[in-house]
């Protein structure tokens, strides 16, 4: 039979390791023992800077304070991603947090915008959208308003490894246990195949019941110990290597992070209040290292602060991410490129999804199943959201970008596409985390217009139609003028009393 799971052993540290042992330790209190073991011998991949709005809920509930947030991690406020050169070169989108238009009916907004550009509107769906305003503008404030229509959706932009030394803080005050030491090999239940611990090289042992896997891509315990295969992506994401390096800051910091597309895939550029993080994600089988080095650096439009640093990946996750009596959580689960900020979420999720479903005497099948089940669903929804913006591509400057346009599309994902094509509608898996705002930007914002609409926006005659929209726009333009630059507003915010 087995034991009762009254300690937890953390394998790694870092982004994952910590905000794992934080959030444990916050819900399960002394119910349960947390041992984190990590080494500060191995270095973490640190390019998860830009995050999604979910994370506000993560740092409230710890009882983060938000400002203390922002000034530990060098943080800043992100309202949007900007698409640059994606559908052709030259031209530009943004992925905002916000929602364009307000709720006008049963249907999404999009119907009644092309609804009104059919009674002869001119503005796009974009100009309806307060954090696109906010973000070509430089500005944010928070706006205390219980109306929807002002509702502005944002996350935070952040030294990662900041926030990891922030929440070690966090969960170390709480009881959580450091053990610094390098894993050298992992114990094995001869019988139950279960992991009963770990050894490190100095010879010490440190056991527990339950073990979560945050070695990153090395996967220590739930691939290299516990054998679960990983399923490769590479033939819908072919982007294999990221170079990583620091600027210097601007002088004006903008509230969103930019993706500019190159010949070969793109560039991050991501504003923090003491630095800029830049990389460039690519392909090997397209682009050898040393020309990728030369695109990155001289794409940099600040002064470099160190020499870029390279990672190599593996598109795709691990087929089971709870096996045993371990769960994989960070990139020892699997690797998403950071396209659309989802690395940080992903930690966020699993770490969760495993407290919905902690065991307390024993470990289960069903609860393994069905974590693996949503687990599964997060991965590829997220997964089909990034093959989004590469297949809607309209490139014709080189093979790269011409191979993406040909790609087989998971089924899933080519009949959302098809849906918004014909009649400007989106639909949503329950463990989608891209919400149909985002879906219709990235979708609209690739170059599909769709071919119809909702027969329901067909209510309002024309001049009716357009007046709605006026409307809307003034309402969305009107917060504009009060608020503040970002930086002012980081500085007022974070500015301590």
């Amino acid at each position: 039979m087995q034991d009762p799971v009254r300690k937890v052993v953390i394998a790694g540290g870092g982004t994952a390791g910590w905000m794992t042992a934080a959030l444990l330790k916050k819900v399960l209190q002394a119910q349960v023992d947390i041992e984190l073991v990590e080494s500060e011998d191995v270095g973490t991949i640190g390019v998860g800077e830009a995050t999604i709005p979910p994370i506000q809920t993560f740092n409230q509930f710890l009882g983060l304070d938000e400002k203390a947030f922002l000034r530990e991690t060098n943080g800043t406020i992100k309202l949007a991603i900007a698409f640059e050169n994606w559908r052709k070169q030259g031209e530009s989108y943004f992925h905002t947090f916000g929602a364009p238009g307000a709720t006008l009916g049963i249907c999404g907004f999009q119907h009644y915008w092309l609804r009104a550009r059919k009674a002869g509107l001119d503005a796009s769906l974009w100009d309806f959208d307060l954090n696109y305003l906010g973000c070509k503008a430089g500005k944010f404030n928070k706006i205390q308003s219980e109306n929807p229509v002002y509702n502005m959706g944002y996350a935070y932009h952040f030294d990662s490894t900041l926030y990891g030394q922030f929440l070690r803080r966090l969960a170390e005050q709480a009881g959580a246990k450091r053990t610094e030491g390098m894993i050298e090999h992992v114990s094995l239940n001869t019988k139950t195949g279960f992991v009963n611990g770990l050894q490190l090289t100095d010879g010490r042992q440190v056991t527990g019941d339950f073990f979560i896997d945050c070695t990153g891509m090395r996967s220590l315990l739930l691939q290299k110990a516990l054998g679960v295969a990983y399923e490769d992506w590479s033939h819908w994401l072919a982007a294999d290597s990221a170079l990583a390096v620091p600027s210097q800051r601007h002088q004006q910091t903008a509230p969103y992070t930019r993706s500019i597309a190159r010949e070969v895939g793109w560039q991050w550029r991501i504003p923090l209040t003491h630095r800029n993080g830049n990389g460039l994600v690519y392909s090997s089988a397209y682009l050898n290292d040393d020309k990728a080095r030369n695109m990155l650096m001289d794409n940099l439009d600040t002064e470099a602060l160190d020499e870029p640093r390279k990672i190599r990946f593996k598109t795709g996750r691990a087929e089971k991410q709870w096996h045993k009596n371990v769960v994989a959580i960070g990139l020892s689960s699997g690797f998403l490129e950071p396209l659309e900020s989802t690395s940080i979420h992903l930690i966020q999720s699993a770490i969760v999804r495993l407290l919905k479903m902690f065991p307390n005497n024993a470990v289960t099948p069903s609860m393994e199943a069905l974590y693996n089940e949503e687990s599964k669903d997060e991965y590829e929804t997220i997964r089909d959201f990034i093959i989004l913006h590469y297949y809607l591509n309209e490139r014709d400057d080189s093979d790269f970008w011409q191979d993406m346009q040909r790609l087989t599309l998971p089924d899933r994902l080519a009949q959302k596409i098809n849906a918004f094509k014909d009649t400007a509608t989106v639909f949503n898996e329950q463990n989608d985390m891209f919400r149909d705002a985002s879906w219709v930007q990235v979708m609209m914002g690739q170059g599909i217009m769709p071919a119809d609409y909702h027969p329901s926006a067909d209510v309002h005659s024309d001049s009716a139609i357009l007046d709605i929209m006026a409307k809307v726009y003034e309402a969305k333009q009107q917060p504009i003028a009060q608020m503040l630059s970002h930086d002012d507003f980081l500085a007022r915010y974070t500015k301590i009393q």
